[in-house]
């Protein structure tokens, strides 16, 4: 990632917000990444949204930049299928800036509709406006615990027993996934798409190995369990 400046002009700190640009003009994401970090923001950038995906299963983002038109899933296809299992913030960029496709981008599931060209300033204060609004905001480092487990879904750290336990980028987006509704039984399909394992019975060795990690018999899961013709669910205390 490249090295992140604040409006004072110095390294900005983790809790700046972390956004994500997805935007397949090279130009654009470089422009609005740079500006977004003269304004004190964390930025990644991704060319389209198979890259998009890839980068959210290793970082938790605080809200999404997306330009409508991109070749393959274009802009509203991704927010559509986000909004299925995600309420992160999405900001849309369109070069159409009729109301029927301002409807449409709301419809989709954007939080918000920029048409271009657009002031960068006006980007910034949607975007401020997008964050103040989020609705777990004050409680996205709020601890899960389960057992001897106690993980922070933001941070994306795990600890066992007070020691820091290391996951892989795919168990990292599983715990994630299941922790955002404990309790709640997750079909493999789903999984795989947010892991990005690809298939669903991969899903099935990426639990075998985050329950050698958080069980104390993985032979005999606790918190990690299957639901039969289902997929799997998380139990916390």
């Amino acid at each position: 990632m490249q090295h992140e400046t604040s409006r004072s002009g110095i390294p900005s700190t983790d809790s700046s917000p972390h956004i994500l640009v997805v935007d397949d003009d090279d130009g654009i994401r470089t422009l609005l990444a740079r500006y977004l970090r003269e304004n004190g923001y964390l930025t990644s950038t991704a060319e389209n949204a198979a890259t998009a995906d890839e980068m959210m299963n290793c970082f938790l983002f605080d809200a999404l930049v997306v330009d409508v038109m991109m070749p393959g899933e274009n802009g509203l296809e991704m927010t559509r299928r986000l909004r299925r299992h995600s309420n992160i913030p999405i900001l849309v960029l369109t070069a159409r800036g009729q109301p029927e496709d301002r409807i449409e981008g709301l419809e989709a599931g954007a939080d918000d509709y920029l048409p271009k060209p657009f002031e960068p300033r006006e980007l910034i204060l949607r975007l401020e406006r997008l964050l103040q609004r989020r609705s777990y905001s004050s409680a996205k480092d709020e601890a899960l615990t389960f057992g001897l487990n106690t993980f922070f879904p933001h941070r994306g750290e795990l600890k066992r027993d007070g020691q820091t336990v290391k996951l892989t980028g795919a168990e990292l987006a599983l715990l994630r996934t299941l922790s955002a509704k404990p309790g709640a039984p997750f079909d493999r399909a789903t999984l795989a798409e947010q892991t990005g394992t690809g298939f669903d019975r991969s899903i099935d060795v990426q639990v075998t190995r985050l329950r050698r990690k958080i069980e104390d018999d993985p032979r005999t899961p606790v918190y990690l369990q299957t639901v039969r013709g289902v997929g799997y669910m998380l139990v916390i205390d």
